[in-house]
């Protein structure tokens, strides 16, 4: 049980809604290409890809901003980016998530971007585009100056550094006073040996990596290590030291203690932006008022939620309150969730480190077809959700004279099977709509489909699951058992005549 549950949930449910967080720092645009390699290139030995998806994130000191809004934080950004593409798509992407944009100064360098491609989950190159010229003294000066007049707008202050050029020296000093003075918490995350440059903030948050260049002590020599990061302390005028220690979990320093959070237990799919989903949340949490080992449990279990997924994801507000707020012996009808219920529901799945699995149908008169393609789901994770048709839907699909069986009570009874975990009614034609809100890890059809001729396969994809095909019971169907049944029906008449 974490600390101070009873606030932290309270801060999730509404209270971080009250709070306004500033993020300083590199600007960044994700981008990934995702395609299937089934061959290598007659030009070159190299594979080629067959591009099927493609999709932007934020990145950088916008990811960290991503993780804020998730939060349900009022969030402002700073930094810099260029006139080009990649702004106008990345403004898009924050504009989205109602992330404020003010403290941004346009650039004449490049809004840096990082294009990541992909096969089978597998990364096969990355292209980054960005100057490796410091920004122009003019751009730097406005963006100091519209920066620490925001200070004193907001409950709290992020330093995201990737030394890209936009947190300096001169501007970390200017807004670690401003901080100060205003009397709220001001994190940085370094990427820089001398840690001198962020003296004054409340803490920064290394990672072994970063401490142990810092130090100059091995990152493998854990113990010197951290001692040495406690002197860091009383040099640099921090209040406390948050070192992140990837699966060792995450240590905070104060002078003559040491509280140490242990990671949470869950299959690790990809921990980029996991430092970023930390930082957010132990900045949120002191905002609002929690102790820092409270907040650093918090913080450790969104980076334990978010690097079950794949790629730069950040964390969501009903994740947290979904893994606080376990449930467990679910009854069939209590199975049966609306959308809303259902994204509380997968939250706390994934929060458990759960793979979850979707299918959908009708399910017109359950036969040995359907019970197949069910157990065949099961194989492919640990949670099977069943989109079920609606019976608007199936009468515009099958016509007037289905479905057979009304919704409530198909659903009452696909819910009581024993590999459905959850089910949830559509009434449009596909269950596209669904499989936007639940992002399943494992996307399953039934028949003679392809990958691309399923729905939903694009955003399952692009969110960093897959899509399999199993095959069909030959000679089962709704519609063969209603053909039978009408013969036997018929076939008296007929031999009467």
């Amino acid at each position: 049980m974490l600390p101070e549950l009873h606030a932290i949930l309270n801060l999730l449910e509404g209270g971080f809604s009250q709070l306004k967080v500033l993020v300083i720092g590199d600007i960044m645009l994700d981008r990934y290409i995702h395609g299937e390699v089934d061959r290598i290139s007659p030009e070159a030995p190299v594979p080629v890809l067959r591009h099927a998806q493609r999709y932007e994130r934020a990145g950088g000191a916008a990811n960290v901003a991503m993780n804020l809004a998730g939060l349900g934080c009022h969030t402002i950004l700073a930094g810099f980016w260029g006139d080009d593409t990649e702004r106008e798509e990345l403004a898009a992407i924050l504009d989205k998530a109602n992330i404020d944009t003010v403290g941004v100064v346009l650039s004449s360098r490049p809004t840096i971007s990082k294009t990541r491609i992909v096969g089978r989950n597998q990364q096969l190159l990355r292209l980054d585009i960005e100057s490796r010229d410091l920004p122009p003294a003019d751009e730097a000066e406005r963006l100091l100056d519209r920066a620490t007049e925001l200070v004193t707008k907001v409950h709290a202050v992020i330093l995201s550094d990737y030394a890209k050029g936009a947190v300096t020296e001169p501007l970390c000093a200017a807004v670690i006073r401003a901080a100060r003075t205003a009397g709220i918490p001001i994190l940085a995350d370094p990427k820089t040996p001398d840690f001198s440059k962020y003296s004054g903030a409340t803490t920064v948050c290394p990672n072994l990596n970063e401490l142990s260049l810092a130090t100059g002590v091995p990152a493998h020599h854990t113990e010197q290590l951290l001692a040495a990061g406690q002197a860091l302390l009383a040099e640099h005028d921090f209040q406390f030291l948050t070192v992140t220690m990837s699966e060792k979990g995450i240590s905070v320093f104060k002078p003559g203690s040491v509280y140490h959070s242990p990671a949470r237990a869950r299959e690790v799919f990809d921990v980029s932006g996991a430092g970023d989903t930390v930082i957010a949340t132990l900045a949120a949490s002191l905002a609002g008022g929690l102790r820092i080992e409270a907040a650093v449990e918090l913080a450790n279990l969104a980076a334990g939620i978010v690097v079950a997924k794949i790629g730069t994801v950040p964390i969501a507000q009903h994740e947290l309150i979904a893994a606080l707020t376990p449930s467990s012996g679910l009854t069939a009808g209590e199975k049966i969730l609306d959308l809303e219920r259902m994204a509380l529901r997968v939250a706390e799945w994934r929060a458990s480190g759960e793979t979850i699995v979707f299918t959908n149908g009708c399910f017109d008169l359950l036969h040995v077809g359907h019970i197949t393609l069910l157990e065949d789901c099961r194989r492919f994770g640990s949670k099977l959700i069943l989109g079920l048709n609606a019976d608007a839907s199936i009468s515009r699909l099958k016509g007037p004279s289905r479905p057979i069986v009304g919704e409530r009570e198909r659903a009452r009874v696909m819910a009581a099977l024993a590999a459905v975990d959850a089910v949830v009614l559509f009434e449009q034609d596909t269950p596209l709509e669904l499989i936007r809100a639940i992002k399943p890890n494992v996307l399953v059809k039934g028949g003679d489909y392809t990958v691309e001729t399923v729905v939903g396969h694009q955003e399952v994809i692009a969110s960093g699951g897959r899509v399999e095909i199993v095959p069909t019971v030959e000679g089962f169907s709704t519609s063969n058992i209603v053909n039978k049944l009408t013969a036997k029906h018929v076939q008296p008449q007929e031999d009467f005549k």
